[in-house]
């Protein structure tokens, strides 16, 4: 499949769904990428997300939060609208978004992260966990660092990783959020530091060494571009995608 970067783009009409920092962030890659923000909604302009201004729009990036995510991304889906959802922590009620989605005939491209480091970052974990299998004498742990305005822990990121190494990784059998000695548990670590955007640590540890692989992002320009080249390959299509879809994978 050829990646969403080499591909000859229209110029969208884009619905921010949330915008905070990370939705200035992704207008301004938007903007510079030719693109037009037609619709900006948080909670002072919710009397403006309604069908009729969503279906000015080619496509609706939201990124918003746990508790609101899933009612956004279903009024978008009712409206026609294309949707690019960053949003993380109600994964829980993922079949029902996507019951509407199909039953819409809509258009989905969710991800826990859109920096395209940390999906080659993704594609690295599961090969080295792949790798660690067979020896048991290595210990593997997570840490992930956020800054405080951070709502969900541990973070879609990190439950992404952690599930990879469940996956690849026989002995472990769940993750959890806290320090564990139990054998079949893999721990997980939250840190809530300011200012950091994110970083991520997976890290095997033996009597005789430790292999540790690290995605530090600096700023919030990798997610939101990552973000806008999501929205970009949504164009024209039906179906749920994922970053691998938009990074050829």
């Amino acid at each position: 499949m050829q990646p969403a970067t080499n591909l000859k783009q229209k110029k969208l009409n884009i619905a921010l769904v949330g915008y905070g920092k990370m939705g200035k962030a992704i207008e301004e890659i938007a903007v510079q990428r030719g693109h037009t923000i037609v619709l900006k909604i948080d909670i002072n302009t919710m009397d403006q997300f309604t069908k009729e201004n969503l279906r000015q729009c080619d496509v609706a990036i939201e990124f918003t939060s746990p508790h609101s995510a899933v009612e956004n991304i279903i009024t978008c889906l009712h409206a026609g609208v294309p949707v690019v959802s960053g949003s993380t922590g109600w994964l829980q009620r993922w079949s029902e978004v996507k019951e509407v989605c199909d039953q819409q005939h809509g258009a989905l491209l969710y991800a826990s992260n859109y920096s395209v480091g940390v999906n080659i970052f993704f594609e690295v974990n599961k090969r080295l966990a792949q790798l660690m299998n067979p020896h048991t004498e290595y210990e593997v742990t997570m840490t992930e660092i956020h800054h405080t305005e951070k709502k969900d822990a541990p973070s879609g990121t990190a439950i992404t990783l952690a599930e990879q190494i469940l996956e690849n990784i026989g002995r472990k059998k769940e993750w959890v959020n806290e320090q564990t000695i139990a054998p079949a548990e893999l721990a997980i670590i939250s840190k809530r530091i300011d200012p950091a955007p994110g970083t991520h640590i997976v890290k095997y540890s033996s009597a005789v060494d430790d292999i540790e692989i690290i995605h530090t992002a600096h700023n919030r320009k990798g997610f939101a571009t990552g973000a806008v080249l999501a929205a970009e390959f949504l164009q024209d299509k039906k179906g749920i995608f994922s970053m691998k879809d938009v990074l050829g994978f």
